[in-house]
């Protein structure tokens, strides 16, 4: 089925950007597109994404999305010279956030669309820009109903599980929580891989089993090959994981719920950044458990699968 003719702005075409508008391209959408070193988008020319100068030159937009690092960089492109918020004579229809920011900033940013008569949606989303390109992400989508009734049609570009969470700012918290169970649950693999090694199982052979068993998941699978073949291509830095550790940890105090697990991959990653590892892919939790277990990984170039 043809998608809606609205026009589509994008601000933020780093790994996920790039391979979501670029989706939407392909899909027969009419995307313009912003990003600040517009080299890095220049790809996206060969999907007929329109790069623009400005934020602001996307306001003629029906709806415009945003996917960047941090609160502050949301309301930069969105309220400084030549934020897409700042011409006074238009401004998008819908606006779609699928940045992780805390639901206190988020708040603000759905004021600052309010004031120009913007409805704003949060899209959440599960996955990385691999699961992004192969079309598969999971999405949680809070907002106004009318304004995610106009946007669902062009989710299933991205993925096929679409759940509509709530009112406002519901997704935030949702993607919060989400993250943290996302580095929860490869540290449990993590560990239990490196408990394995040591008693002579190959870390691909446990995880055959647990990929086989009721505890297999599209993510465990997903990460066999980190685990087995030692494949740390960066798709979420430890700077952005810190990120929503913290977010998660400030939430939690917020309302005073107990987060042990979410402490310990803390402080995991913690010690990442501290040996100079920001950048680098957050599985390298398997190499600073290993570290600390008095062990020396190597790949076992093990043909595994990841599911995708």
């Amino acid at each position: 089925m043809p998608l809606p003719r609205h026009h589509l702005g994008w601000i933020g075409l780093g790994r996920m950007g790039q391979a979501m508008a670029g989706r939407l391209a392909r899909a027969g959408a009419s995307v313009s597109g912003f990003n600040r070193t517009r080299e890095k988008a220049a790809p996206l020319a060969a999907d007929g994404v329109a790069l623009v100068n400005r934020p602001a030159d996307l306001a003629r937009c029906d709806i415009v999305f945003t996917s960047v690092s941090t609160a502050a960089d949301v309301k930069s492109v969105l309220t400084d010279n030549g934020g897409l918020l700042t011409d006074p004579a238009r401004a998008p229809k819908i606006l779609v956030d699928l940045s992780t920011i805390s639901p206190q900033a988020s708040a603000e940013v759905r004021a600052l669309a309010a004031a120009r008569g913007t409805d704003m949606l949060v899209v959440a989303v599960s996955g990385n820009d691999v699961v992004a390109r192969a079309g598969k992400l999971g999405m949680m989508v809070s907002g106004p109903h009318a304004a995610f009734d106009t946007l669902a049609p062009f989710l299933p570009v991205f993925g096929p599980n679409v759940t509509y969470v709530g009112e406002a700012d519901a997704a935030r918290i949702v993607k919060i929580c989400h993250n943290l169970f996302l580095g929860i649950t490869f540290e449990g693999m993590a560990e239990t891989a490196l408990l394995a090694e040591r008693h002579g199982v190959p870390r691909h052979v446990f995880l055959d089993v647990i990929n086989k068993s009721v505890l297999g998941s599209t993510f465990s699978r997903y990460k066999t090959p980190v685990i087995s073949n030692l494949d740390h291509t960066v798709t979420f830095t430890n700077t952005l994981m810190m990120k929503d550790l913290d977010l998660g940890l400030a939430a939690a105090k917020d309302k005073g719920v107990a987060l042990p697990a979410t402490g310990l991959v803390h402080e995991l990653v913690q010690a990442l950044i501290g040996d100079g590892r920001a950048e680098q892919d957050y599985t390298l939790i398997l190499d600073k458990l290993a570290q600390r277990s008095g062990m020396t990984l190597a790949s076992e170039n093990a043909k595994v699968d990841d599911g995708l």
